[in-house]
């Protein structure tokens, strides 16, 4: 069942499995993504008994419209309400986009972030191959925008982002992802985040970053011009592991969601507990590591 937490300009949706007295886990998806991307995580999760609750971003899914303000901030201030609405601390899942709020999230407030685990993270901004920041804003106004928007980014992302393996159920989440964003409304607010994100203040802020951590990466990710050292420079600068994946590209979580959800299972058993749930640990050193 969708449950909503209310933000001063809208509803973010969510949903809730799992025991309710059990340690919190946050699932939080990339741009232009939904919160059944992480089906075959969120799963295994719940029923190793954690309290799941995976979201979707302003303007996406069954979130409201009505957001002006969209990006990796205020993306980490949600998940910050969401993680004070059902107790934590939590550990903090993310994709992409995501994975950079929830490094925000751990930065801003230390106390409510027990670990993070990243997803084909965007810490930083990517290189934009010459064109101009404006230029490139404005492509992304004119790629998508109606009526072709919806099926630019969809082949978009079953093509480029999604190439290599594939979840059994893929194609009943990209037709999700479509049927989401031939709505104009949502269509709308995925323009805006377009125009709008920058993952500076991220970048800006990893160095407050105390949570444990562990990053996975496909070897084929398009959006890195070497996803091995976007992996290795994540693990210098959080101390994380990284986990490389191969036959994978940007979304690990459903292209090698048996692989991820092993070692994020391995990963959360490691965590400190106390009466509450997860408990706020020290960082720990970096590692890379091959799958």
């Amino acid at each position: 069942m969708t449950q909503y937490l209310q933000r001063p300009e809208g509803r973010i949706a969510y949903d809730l499995t799992g025991p309710a007295d059990a340690p919190l886990v946050v699932l939080v998806p990339g741009m232009g993504d939904l919160r059944g991307t992480w089906r075959d995580i969120a799963e295994p999760l719940a029923a190793a008994g954690h309290r799941v609750a995976a979201m979707d971003l302003r303007g996406h899914g069954d979130s409201d419209t009505t957001f002006t303000t969209h990006g990796d901030v205020v993306t980490g201030q949600d998940v910050l309400a969401l993680v004070d609405e059902l107790g934590g601390p939590a550990v903090l899942v993310g994709s992409s986009m995501g994975a950079g709020s929830v490094a925000w999230a751990a930065a801003e407030r230390p106390s409510a972030v027990a670990g993070l685990v990243l997803t084909g993270p965007f810490l930083r901004n990517p290189p934009t191959g010459g064109l101009t920041v404006a230029l490139t804003k404005l492509l992304y106004r004119a790629l998508f925008a109606r009526p072709w928007g919806a099926g630019a980014w969809t082949g978009y992302y079953r093509k480029t982002l999604s190439r290599g393996a594939k979840a059994p159920w893929f194609d009943e989440h990209v037709a999700a992802v479509h049927a989401s964003m031939s709505r104009p409304a949502n269509l709308r607010s995925f323009r805006h985040l377009c125009v709008q994100l920058t993952h500076a203040p991220v970048e800006k802020r990893l160095g407050e970053v105390q949570a444990p951590a562990i990053a996975f990466l496909g070897e084929r990710d398009p959006d890195f011009a070497d996803p091995a050292a976007e992996g290795a420079w994540i693990g210098r600068r959080l101390g994380a592991e990284v986990v490389m994946l191969s036959d994978v590209a940007h979304y690990p979580q459903h292209q090698a969601g048996e692989q991820v959800a092993e070692r994020t299972l391995a990963f959360l058993a490691a965590l400190p507990r106390d009466a509450r749930g997860f408990a706020v640990a020290e960082r720990r050193g970096p590692s890379v590591a091959g799958a």
